[in-house]
This record gives C-alpha cells, structure tokens and sequence, in this order.
C-alpha cells in the first residue's frame, strides 16, 4: 500500500508541471495573437492601397478572377497562403462585389474565422470600396427582412451561418477592417428584441449569438478581460464609448432577466406535466404515445433553454438561475434514465432499501480487487505503459506486455526513439558522419532483432506451459463454484480468478455461471456478487453473462410451452439478483415482467411472481423506479381480479404483491403501564411455574389488594395469552387467593362464564383460541373445587343448545361448525374423569347422549375432530357403544327412547358410588334426593330396582335411560299411510307419462339435437310417439313422420307417411322395446332394494338400544367420605392439602 501512495504522489508532481507549462505556452500564444493582431490593425486603419497603375500590371482577366472568387467561398486555414499568394496577383477592382458575395456565402467554421479575417484584411488594404460592402452583406444574415432573400432556409445552417458572421465581424473590428461600433448595437437590439421570444427556436439561436459574442466581446460589456495588461495597448485603439458599454450591458442584462423568466414558467409547465403524467400512470398503467411525445418535446426544450441561459449567466459573470424543485413529483424518466443511479440521494433513501444491515453490506460493500491483486493481473497497466512510452518517446518501454499485441508497440518505441537522434543529427552533422551512425545503428538493431527473436522463441514456450497450467488450474477452481455458499468464500474465489484472468478464462467462467444447476438457487446471489465485483475491473464478464441470460428468456417465453419450469424461474432470479447489485438495467427487468404481464398465463405467472421476489421491493424502494413498479404491481393485480386463477397461482400473485408492497400498517403505541401492573404481568406471564406457584402466591398476597384487584382479575382471565399447559397454575391461585379473598374468586368465576357465554354469542373465529383457554379454566376450577359439578353440566348443556331453535341459528352454531364440539371434548378432558360415580356419573351419561345427537346432527366430522371424539370416550366410557346414524331406527325413534316392552336394562359403567360432594342443584334439593325421585314417570325407582336386583344392588348401581314410548292413534297412522300411497301413486303416473311421451319438436332447435337414430342428423326426424300412433291407428300400414324442411330463412315441417315395414321404422322400434325393457329392469332392482332395506329397519326396530356393560369395583357406600390418597380411577373425593404458610389448594386426584 505505501508503495502505490509513492507513486499516486510521484504521479500527481507530473501533471502539476505539465498544467504550469501549458498555462505558459497558452499566455506566449496569447500575446502573439494579440501582437499579430495590433499589427494587422495598424495596417487595416493607415492602408498603403495600391494605385491605379499598380493594378493594370496584374491580371484583369476573368477567367483568373472567376476562379479566386470560387475559392474565396472555401477559405480555410489549409488554403490561406495560396489563397493570399493568388489574390495578390490578381486585379479584383471590377469585382469587388461578386467577392464580397462569396465571402459572405462561405460556410466558415471556428477554426477558419482567422483565415478569413487576414483575406478581409488584404482585400481591404487593397480597395477602397470593399470593407462597406463587405460589412452590408454580412448585416444582410441578421436583416433578411430587408434585403428580400428567400426566408426558405433550414434554420440551422441559418443559426450557423448567423454565429460565424457575428464572429467574423467581431474580429474584422478588432483588426481595424470596420470602424463602426453601431452596427453590433443594432445586432443586438435585434436579437434581444421581446418579439423574438414568441418561436421557441429563434429564442434558443438568439441565446447562443449572445452568448457567442459574450465571451467574444467582454470589452463591449465593460467586463474584465483575462491576461488584461497584456491587451491595453490592443484596447487603446477601439472606439467603445462609455454610453454604448451602457447600452450593451442593459440589452443583455434586460434580456437575461427575461429569458430566465420564461425558463421558470416552462420548468412549471414541465412539472405540471410531469404531475399528470404520474396520475395517468397510476390511474391506466402506462402512457399513451402523444403524452410520451409531448412530454419528451417539452423536455428537451427545457433542457436546451436551461443550458443556452446557464451558458449566458456564465458569459456575462453571473450565477445562472436556480429552479425551485417540488418535492411530491416523481420525475417521469426513460429505461436509460431510470436505470442510472440518481446523484445526490439521500442516505436515508439508500438505507431504506435493504431490510438490514447484513443486506446492504451483501449487495453493497463489495471487494475492491485492486487492493488484493497486481494492476498487471487486471489487465490495467498495459495501457498506462504504452501511453507512458508515446508521451516520452526517449525510452523503450520497459514493461514487456503478456499478449503478442504489445510486441509491436515496444518495436515502435525502439524506432522512434532510435529515429529522433537520426532526424536532429541532420541539420547538426555533414553527410559522412551520417552514413557511418546509420550503418552503426542499422547493426545494433540487427543484433538486438536477433537476440529478441531467441527471447520470443523462449517466451512462446513458457507461454504454452503456462496457458497448459492455468488451464488446470482454472478447471479447479470453476469446480470450487458450486461449494461458494458465503459471501468470504465467493469473494476469496473472486480473488482467485483474478490471477488466472484472461479473455479465455472470463469465457470459461461466464459459461460456468450461466450454467448453474436449475435447482441450486441459493447459488444465485453469490453468483451475482462475483460478477459485479469482477464488473468493476473487467467488464465483459458482466455484458456477456447479462445477454446470455437475455436470450435464454426471450427463448423460453416466445417458446410458449409448459416446460421447462426451473429452468425459466432460475433464468429470472438470476435476473433480479444481477439488478440488486446493479448490473442489469431496471429497463431491462420491467421489458421482462411485462412480457410476462401481456401473456399472464401458465409459467408466466409464475416467472413474474419469482422476479417480483426477488427484486420488485428493491425496484419499488429505489427512488427512480417507484412509480413504474407500483404502476407493474398495479397491473398485476387487476390481471389478478380480472382472470380466474387457481389458488395456487392467486396465492403466488398476492404474496408477491404484498412482499413488494407490504399494506400500510399504523406505528404500534406500546401501552404504558404502572411499575405495579407491569410486575403483576411478570409474576403471572414470566415468573409462574410448578416450582415458583408458593412465591408468586405471596407476592400477590402482599399487593395493595384495593388498588390492583380489578387489574388481577383482568390479568387472571387472559389466560389465552400465556402457556396453555400453565393454566392450572392460575385455577391454583385463584383457589389459594380465595381463602383471603372470597369475593374474589366469585369474580373470576363469574368472568369466565361471562366469557364463554360471549363467545357463544359471537362465534368469532379469532376468539376460537380464547374460547378453548376459557374452557380450560372452568375444568381447572372445578379440579380445584372451586365450582360444582352443576355448573359444569349446565355449561355443557348450554353449548350444545345456545342458539338452537332462533333465527341466528345458522350463523351461531352452523352446520358445518364443529368448534362446540371441540369445547366439550377440552372441558371434558380437563375435568370429565372425576364424574364417573354416583349421580355425576348418571349425569354424564345422560349427556353423553345428547352429545352424540349433537354430533350426529353435524353429519360428516373433520379427521381431527374425530379422532379426539374417541379418545375422549375411550377415556371416559371405553364401554359405551358410540350411536351412528346407521343405528337410528327406520320409524325416526330418537337413540334416547329406549324399548319399554323388552324389559332388557343393560348395565351401563362399573362400580359407582356417590360423589359425597353434597352440592345442591337449582331448586335447592340434594343431588342424591333428586336421583332417588322417578324422573321420567312410570319408570320403577332406584331403590325398587336395587331390591329387585338382589345381593348385587349393594355394591353396583344401574343407570337405566328411558323414555316413555309416545302413544300413536293408529286411525291417524292408516290415515297418513293411505295419503302417503296417493301422493307416491300419482307422482309415479306422471312420471310414466313423462317417460313415455317424447319432447315435442321445436323447429327452431336443430334436428340433431333431439335423441333418435342416426338418420336424424340428415334432416329427418321419426316422430317421437311412433309407438302410440301405431296402436291408435289401429292396423295402418304407414307410419307418420315429420320432415324438417327450410325455406330461405324459415324452418317448416311436413308429415309424411312411411311404411311401416320401412327399415327406419323397424330399427326406431327396436331401439324404443330395448329402452324400455331397461327402465323395467332398473325399476324392479330398485323395488328389490327398497323392500330389503324396509325389511332391515323393521328388524331393527323390534331390537332394544345395548349398551355393554363396565367393569365393577367395590366401593364402601354411598355418601361416605375417602381419607385415604387414592388413584385417579378409584374417583374418590378430594381434600384440601395446605402448604405451610402458602393457602394452596390441592387438585382433585
């Protein structure tokens, strides 16, 4: 590193010299211009013109002259000399006027002004008259209205022809051809006139004559003049008044104020464009061709106009205007312009385009390869070196290039270094001593091309075992590709490249690039880095890969099959990543995504959707492309809404859409809480757990209990929000604060059935979460006996009816809803084993059955949901046989009626006693009471069926569920039997007749349409009722038919008799018993089966609803109290374990 900066300063001391030495040589230039032209002004105003002798010695004939006017309209500096060398010796006193009019007609550049001031001069010096007439053709450029020549002019080589006239009489002034300085006061009265500002055109021209003369003639201004003592003594002699000054500077300051003006009102009306532009653009999508026309007219108008005016301002020593710049236009650009980064963007823009860091630093902080690898390796020193040896021409260049092309440049140096001293020894030396050096130097140089023919030989050897090296080399590290999955090992490969470098080589690795494996796109963005960090020094590496990449998509969508799928989306994203670091054009992406836009179908869907992925949220992030792809994305959805797309496709669009442009989201205002509620939220969301329950319970004891009571409450019902497998742990707390706090725990269990009852009410599907959590909590409370038992079978009673029988049935409780079927089976699972004795377990049963209604009343169930279904009932009742639908009896008995006539009462759990909970229902009885009372009416009471049962009643208790069977009047059975017959007979009959009759022809509706034989389609239609005719006709020996017959634009039939041993009739026959006779045998299978099936449901009928029996276990009686810690199955009673000092209440076991 120190020693490139020893040489960045021993390289920046060169030019310094050099800048010195030009700014000497242009001053020496300068003062022989100016000493030339004083010289050429003192001749111009004393001319020694020749007499009238003197010019009859010189040729006077006109075929000499004609020729010297023709060339006086080609004056350039080349021609000059001849030129004055011939006008010399000519007499062009009778043609001084036809050489004014080739003067004037000549098409002068900037670089022939002198030439022609020198021949004005002499043709001045020489006659009297030429210098008024020279300077009246001249003004006839600036006036053609009053000299009447053809206005038909092109008005550029007018605008030229203007600016060399106006120079060249500046310079005629300056050289003393011209004395008359009102002239130019009359030029530029002209061209500042107001008038002129009306053509756009004449105003742009006018700009640059003012400008033009500006810079030419600072003195008419009065400005300063650079090098200004060198031209005092040129200045004394013009005669510039001090009044004209005034006049020249108020014209030009005059008109600069209103030209910038008119700059300003265009720069508005070019904004006011720009704003109607964007709103077209985001109201259709695009531009028509007369907006982008005017639109480009108009700014290529105002850019010219800004630079002729900045060009002005800067001629006449003033800061040109600046234009006020709205902030809320976005600047409608080309492909080209949109392309280019814009200067001067904010970092804060910048920063914005990358989600992160890590990104930016990706796409942005690239490598610079010219700190790790040798100028030489990157292909930047031979063109340096060979400028070095052109600029010096006194040494050979001592740095041999690789390639054969340096070879000759170094034999150029040599010789041109060898053929300087030959040229100066000329006009130093005699011949003699010539000829010996020639002779001496024409052996060194056959000695030396002999001596580097033996060193090339050498040299091409070396070459090819190099190249035979690199080769190899090269093999393996374009192996080394594929493994490059992080930004250090594709940047240290990148560097490694760089040593191989050579046109071949760049070859080879694009092909390689190109080549990346279909399914490797993670590959891609280290790729794409490669290439833009050997972009910064070799350029075709990026140009070639970028138009391989372009024709391989122009292939793939102009080939418009559907294969080939992974080929096309790693074509794109490729794309998009080159864009992101810069290296494909956006104009390049959008040509892309709208190729795919026009024909949005099929992989083009899918192609577009990949190439939004990948770089549409970096195109509409970045400044210059914002309004074009939000204008793409636009589109891209209206194609979206407008074309019927399958879901996948429509889930690719909008999560491309959102991805670019993610829907605008309101800054979340975190809420500010009291230190006291935040450290509730801690102990209760953060610090709760098996190991910490004793603390957490302190804490909260120890809280100002009337200040954060009703934020505890709050805070105990969003369980939702915490662990679901933690809210135990809040029924826990809440049975342990209840010692302390009665009022509240009534609270919270008045909170979540308040919940439940809210979400029944609501059946919002974001609360489904809530609603489980909820559910979860009542079970806890109840494990911890915090409620009783009623409350939970009136919960679960309540979801299955809430909303049943009301007009918002279908939207509260849906068919095809089976969310309350999910509460049940999570209240369940918290807290159904504990109700598998005495009248809990009477009461489950019960509802399990109205359960299974429930249940079949949804029709077919959801995989998840059954499958919980029987892991609930093999945990609850693994012996109850679940009812389906193929069990329920043909005459609607509903599964809770059971078969009072059989006498059959099976078992239904095991071994139950009571609960011993003692907990009271609604009307104030005891539970025990209620289940020893007949319920159902006419059925024999518990204790009757205890004694009836014998030694067993006392260790088993038998739930029998029955229903008194409803009584039917069986006059009111035959009644409803006998209309049911009428109603099926009559809709029987009229369904024969509809089979038998065919459907009458329409004659609008093609013959074709209608089923019958084949030679319908021929225009002839066998009459559908053929068969009926047949036996009406009662023995005709013709058959009627109808032909469809058409006249111009009208159908009409006509009947015709055919007879009926015709072959059409015969087959139309056939085919009419064939069909027939299989409706009848579809008929009979289908009265076959509905017997057999009336058969089964009968049978079915006679049968009583089983129910397996359970297992038995020995229990002590019923109202008895356990002491004794015992098992889950044993379902004993649960009592209140107190932790020392922590109030806890233990859960049920």
């Amino acid at each position: 590193m120190d020693h490139h900066e020893d040489e960045s300063r021993g390289g920046s001391v060169t030019p310094r010299k050099q800048d010195d030495e030009e700014a000497v040589a242009r001053l020496e230039e300068m003062k022989k211009s100016i000493e030339a032209k004083v010289a050429l002004r003192q001749s111009n105003l004393n001319p020694e013109r020749p007499d009238s002798g003197f010019l009859r010695t010189l040729d006077s004939s006109i075929k000499r002259n004609t020729a010297v006017i023709k060339k006086l309209k080609q004056i350039n500096e080349e021609q000059k000399e001849g030129l004055m060398e011939e006008l010399r010796n000519v007499n062009l006193s009778k043609f001084v006027s036809e050489a004014v009019t080739s003067i004037c007609d000549a098409k002068l550049r900037t670089s022939d002004i002198q030439a022609a001031v020198q021949i004005c001069s002499l043709l001045h010096q020489r006659y009297k008259d030429f210098s008024p007439s020279l300077v009246q053709g001249l003004l006839k450029v600036f006036f053609p209205g009053k000299s009447g020549e053809d206005l038909d002019v092109d008005k550029n080589s007018k605008a030229m022809k203007k600016r060399s006239s106006l120079k060249l009489l500046l310079e005629l002034y300056f050289v003393g051809v011209t004395e008359d300085s009102s002239i130019f006061i009359n030029i530029i009265k002209d061209l500042t006139s107001i008038e002129n500002l009306k053509d756009r055109d004449t105003t742009q021209t006018n700009l640059t004559l003012l400008a033009s003369f500006a810079r030419q003639g600072r003195v008419f201004l009065g400005l300063p003049l650079s090098g200004q003592e060198t031209q005092e003594e040129f200045l004394k002699g013009l005669s510039i008044t001090t009044d004209q000054k005034k006049i020249f500077r108020k014209a030009f300051h005059t008109y600069y104020d209103v030209v910038a003006e008119l700059l300003k009102s265009e720069h508005a009306s070019l904004r006011q464009m720009e704003h109607e532009n964007a709103k077209m653009l985001n109201a259709k999508g695009e531009l028509s061709d007369d907006n982008v026309s005017s639109y480009e007219k108009l700014r290529k108008s105002y850019d010219q106009l800004y630079r002729n005016v900045s060009s002005l301002a800067e001629a006449l020593d003033m800061q040109p205007p600046v234009m006020p710049e709205d902030g809320h236009t976005t600047r409608v650009t080309s492909g080209e312009d949109a392309s280019s980064p814009a200067a001067g963007k904010d970092t804060s823009l910048l920063e914005a385009l990358w989600d992160d860091e890590d990104t930016r630093a990706f796409y942005e902080c690239l490598p610079d390869l010219r700190a790790f690898v040798p100028a030489v390796l990157l292909g930047e020193a031979e063109p340096k070196a060979n400028e070095h040896s052109a600029k010096t021409q006194d040494q050979p260049s001592e740095l041999a290039p690789e390639s054969d092309q340096g070879q000759p440049t170094q034999d150029m140096a040599e010789v041109s270094a060898e053929s300087g001293p030959l040229q100066e020894g000329k006009s130093t030396e005699k011949g003699k001593d010539k000829e010996e050096k020639d002779k001496e130097k024409v052996k060194d140089s056959e000695k030396e091309k002999g001596k580097e023919k033996d060193a090339e030989r050498k040299g091409e050897n070396e070459k090819e075992k190099l190249k035979s090296l690199e080769g190899t080399n090269l093999d393996a590290l374009l192996q080394r590709l594929p493994g490059c999955v992080s930004r250090d090992l594709i940047d240290q490969l990148t560097v490694d490249f760089c040593y191989l470098n050579s046109k071949s080589s760049r070859k080879k690795l694009v092909r390689a690039l190109f080549n990346v494996p279909r399914t490797s796109l993670e590959l891609l963005p280290y790729y794409s880095r490669m290439v833009a960090t050997l972009s910064t020094c070799m350029k075709d590496v990026s140009s070639m890969l970028l138009q391989l990449l372009e024709e391989e998509f122009n292939f793939l969508i102009n080939k418009k099959d559907q294969m080939n799928i992974e080929t096309k989306i790693r074509n794109i994203r490729f794309i998009g990543e080159l864009c992101k670091f810069r290296i494909a054009p956006a104009s390049t992406v959008f040509s892309c995504l709208k190729a795919c836009l026009d024909d949005f179908t099929h992989h083009n869907i899918d192609v577009a959707c990949n190439l939004l992925e990948t770089c549409g949220r970096f195109l509409y992030r970045t400044p210059e492309t914002t309004v074009r792809m939000a204008n793409m994305l636009e589109i891209l959805m209206r194609l979206k809404n407008v074309k019927n797309l399958d879901p996948r496709h429509s889930t690719l669009v909008e999560n491309a859409y959102y991805l670019c442009k993610p829907p605008e989201r309101s800054a979340r205002v975190s809420k500010v809480r009291p230190p006291l509620y935040q450290y509730i939220r801690k102990l209760l969301f953060s610090d709760l757990d098996k190991s910490s329950i004793e603390h957490v319970l302190r804490q909260l004891r120890k809280l100002p209990w009337s200040e954060c009571e009703a934020y505890l409450l709050k805070c105990f019902m969003k369980v939702h929000k915490g662990k679901y497998g933690q809210i135990h742990l809040i029924a826990s707390l809440t049975a342990g604060l209840s010692r302390y706090h009665d009022e509240f725990a009534v609270a919270v269990v008045d909170e979540v059935l308040e919940e439940i009852r809210l979400g029944l009410e609501l059946n919002d599907y974001g609360m489904q979460q809530r609603r489980i959590a909820h559910m979860r909590f009542l079970g806890e409370l109840y494990n911890y006996e915090h409620v009783d038992s009623s409350v939970i079978f009136e919960t679960l009673y309540w979801i299955l009816m809430f909303g049943h029988d009301t007009p918002e049935q279908d939207v509260l409780d849906p068919p095809e809803d089976c969310f309350r079927i999910r509460m049940v089976i999570t209240l369940l699972d918290t807290c159904g084993h504990y109700f598998d004795r005495g009248s809990s377990k009477r009461k489950l049963n019960r509802f399990l059955m109205h359960f299974q209604r429930y249940i079949l009343s949804k029709g077919l169930l959801p995989l998840d949901v059954e499958f919980d279904l029987q892991d609930l009932f093999a945990e609850l009742r693994p012996n109850m046989i679940r009812t389906t639908s193929s069990t329920i009896s043909a005459n609607g008995q509903s599964i809770l009626n059971g078969n009072e006539e059989n006498g059959s009462h099976e078992d239904i759990g095991g071994s139950d006693t009571d609960s011993g909970s003692g907990t009271i229902d609604q009307d104030g009885h005891d539970e025990e009471e209620l289940d020893d009372e007949n319920h159902d009416g006419g059925v024999d009471t518990e204790d009757e069926d205890d004694d009836g049962d014998g030694p067993a009643s006392e260790e088993e208790d038998e739930v029998h569920v029955r229903q008194k069977v409803a009584e039917v009047d069986p006059l009111e059975v035959a009644s409803f039997e006998q209309e049911l017959r009428a109603v099926m007979q009559e809709s029987m009959e009229q369904r024969r007749q509809e089979l038998r009759g065919r459907p009458a022809l329409n004659m609008v509706i093609p013959m074709n349409l209608f089923e019958g034989s084949a030679k319908d389609h021929h225009g002839r239609a066998v009459g559908g009722e053929s068969g009926d005719e047949d036996e009406e006709a009662g023995g005709n020996k013709d058959v009627q038919v109808k032909v469809l017959v058409k006249r111009g634009n009208k159908q009409q039939t006509k009947q015709l008799y055919i007879p009926r041993d015709c072959s059409l009739v015969q087959s139309t026959k056939q085919k009419e018993a064939a069909e027939f006779e299989e409706k009848q045998d579809i008929k009979r299978l289908v009265l076959e089966y509905n017997d057999r099936e009336e058969e089964e449901n009968n049978g079915l009928g006679t049968q009583t609803l089983n129910w397996m029996t359970g297992g038995t276990s020995r229990v002590t009686g019923r109202g008895s109290t356990w002491e004794g810690s015992s098992g889950r199955g044993t379902g004993s009673r649960y009592r209140h374990h107190h932790h020392s000092g922590s109030g806890l209440h233990g859960r049920r076991r």
